[in-house]
């Protein structure tokens, strides 16, 4: 199996219903993302200068989406890193398993949502960067 790279990490675009009384943004499972949701936790909140995450996972798959101001993610894949803004509510970022990503930069009133592909197992985490160095450097 390849190795997730930070190219791996795309936009997804969820459809999106207009109307007069305002816009409606749907996701499914299996069909808008590419895997079934067994989670879905948020994160608001955050003080200013404050940051999350800061961990990979083994097998865990992600999508990032800001429901409200923004934030920037920062991926990292133990060889190149990016950072990119999140900033609208009907696109998600898919974050593969093995990607080290930070979540940085809130705005005042952001809400972050994730969805995700398991139930929550701290086996899952690494959550020191060496580590996720050292396993990205033995593949």
């Amino acid at each position: 199996m390849n190795k997730p790279t930070i190219n791996d990490c795309p936009f997804l675009e969820f459809p999106t219903i207009k109307q007069p009384g305002g816009k409606l943004t749907f996701i499914e499972g299996n069909n808008h993302v590419p895997f079934a949701i067994k989670r879905i936790f948020y994160i608001y909140d955050v003080p200013r200068g404050g940051d999350r995450g800061a961990h990979a996972h083994y097998s865990l798959h992600q999508i990032f989406i800001c429901i409200s101001g923004s934030y920037d993610v920062i991926l990292d894949d133990g060889y190149s890193k990016k950072k990119i803004k999140l900033n609208q509510p009907w696109k998600g970022l898919y974050i593969p398993p093995m990607i080290w990503a930070s979540e940085v930069n809130f705005d005042p009133g952001s809400v972050f949502l994730v969805l995700a592909s398991h139930d929550y197992d701290e086996s899952d985490y690494i959550r020191e960067y060496s580590e996720f160095i050292s396993i990205t450097n033995s593949n």
